[in-house]
């Protein structure tokens, strides 16, 4: 499955995935699941469930240092 991942006020990026969680987004574009709340259909997801949609946005909680 094809899906879109939008890190909201920043990018977004593209992937192939199978049998990936929504942690592995994140790994993939370079964000801890411990700064970032993932929203499907304006609702947040838990990042350890199977990625099941084709359109994710990554609100980022934490930015800077």
């Amino acid at each position: 499955m094809n899906v879109t991942v939008e890190v909201v006020g920043e990018d977004s990026h593209e992937f192939d995935v199978d049998d990936e969680t929504y942690a592995d987004l994140l790994s993939e574009v370079g964000l801890s699941p411990h700064e970032v709340s993932v929203m499907v259909d304006g609702r947040p997801v838990p990042e350890d469930q199977p990625v099941e949609a084709e359109h994710v946005k990554v609100l980022r909680l934490i930015k800077g240092g």
